[in-house]
């Protein structure tokens, strides 16, 4: 997110890939229209239980750069989605810095999709509009998540909290090198201890000999 602060705490980084940009006499709009574009994918997913809570699926192969949803909501001005922010809404889409997409409502199916480090898709911005697009092929079964950017993983994740697969391989890798480092001290340390009950017995069969 290219913002700061309390700002920035509660919104989704804008995607590098920006389409299309607003012109500057583009007329506010308070909701997203409904497009239909012939590309769209006819729902190849899901919703269903993630390690985060709720999260989207394929349920076919979805192809590098098919458009999967729409990321769709109310707009938001900077101010109210300041406000919105501050009142714990963690589904704003900030698409520059005067317009941000309000994604709470349910029927935003684009807002089940999960952070992830290692994305395989991605959000695309086309005007007022942002679309989740495959990144890569996806595998049914493949849960669909994308990157929400390092303003968002660092002030409402948390860089230590991400769960995403990358992460828990980071974490599981390093857990298994602390218990590995752990035995191997422990083991030094009874190699010690034997050493030196040795040494001490030695030294009694030595005085005894005398």
């Amino acid at each position: 997110m290219k913002s700061t602060g309390s700002r920035a705490a509660a919104r989704i980084d804008p995607p590098d890939s920006v389409l299309y940009p607003l012109n500057a006499s583009t007329t506010r709009s308070r909701e997203i229209p409904e497009t239909k574009p012939s590309k769209v994918s006819r729902k190849p997913f899901r919703i269903g239980r993630s390690v985060t809570g709720l999260g989207l699926f394929a349920t076919r192969l979805i192809k590098k750069r098919t458009r999967i949803a729409q990321y769709r909501g109310p707009l938001l001005t900077d101010e109210e989605a300041e406000r919105a922010g501050n009142r714990g809404n963690r589904y704003l889409f900030e698409i520059n810095s005067r317009w941000t997409i309000d994604g709470k409502s349910r029927k935003n199916i684009a807002r089940y999709a999960n952070h992830s480090c290692n994305p395989n898709a991605e959000p695309i911005i086309r005007g007022h509009q942002i679309f989740i697009n495959a990144k890569r092929d996806i595998k049914p079964g493949e849960e669909i998540v994308y990157d929400y950017g390092p303003d968002y993983l660092k002030n409402v994740i948390g860089r230590n909290n991400c769960k995403c697969s990358r992460c828990r391989r980071r974490k599981a890798k390093l857990a298994r090198e602390r218990r590995l480092k752990a035995k191997r001290k422990a083991s030094r340390k009874a190699a010690r201890l034997a050493g030196g009950k040795a040494k001490s017995a030695k030294g009694k069969a030595r005085r005894k000999a005398r």
